[in-house]
């Protein structure tokens, strides 16, 4: 049975593990192989990126895998939980460095957000 600290731990760096994969820029050489960006304009002169999934098949499948936060969740939440299980020596420093950044991270959205109504 894991207790409800480490459930919150593991979904704190599943959070953090699924943002990175799906939408930093720091990844994206990760998700280039099996999505292309193109920017396009609209007829109003608003331009926009719009994101092509490549392939078929496999490269396919983890284009659109990588291009859904609700599916890279739930097998970023599964790698994390299963390494955890059979490998908790290399998985639980990477763990708490997920959700350790998960926190920071909704911390500054916090914190930009009460700046930015002040500000007002």
């Amino acid at each position: 049975m894991i207790s409800w600290f480490m459930l919150g731990l593991l979904g704190l760096a599943a959070f953090r593990l699924t943002r990175l994969l799906v939408y930093d820029d720091i990844a994206r050489f990760i998700r280039a192989p099996f999505h292309e960006e193109k920017e396009e304009t609209s007829a109003d002169g608003t331009t926009e990126f719009v994101l092509y999934i490549k392939g078929r098949g496999v490269r396919r499948f983890i284009g659109e895998l990588l291009s859904c936060q609700w599916c890279t969740g739930v097998w970023s939440s599964a790698c994390l939980y299963g390494g955890y299980v059979f490998w908790p020596v290399v998985f639980m420093p990477l763990i708490i460095i997920l959700a350790v950044a998960a926190i920071s991270s909704l911390l500054e959205v916090l914190v930009s957000f009460f700046l930015s109504q002040t500000e007002q």
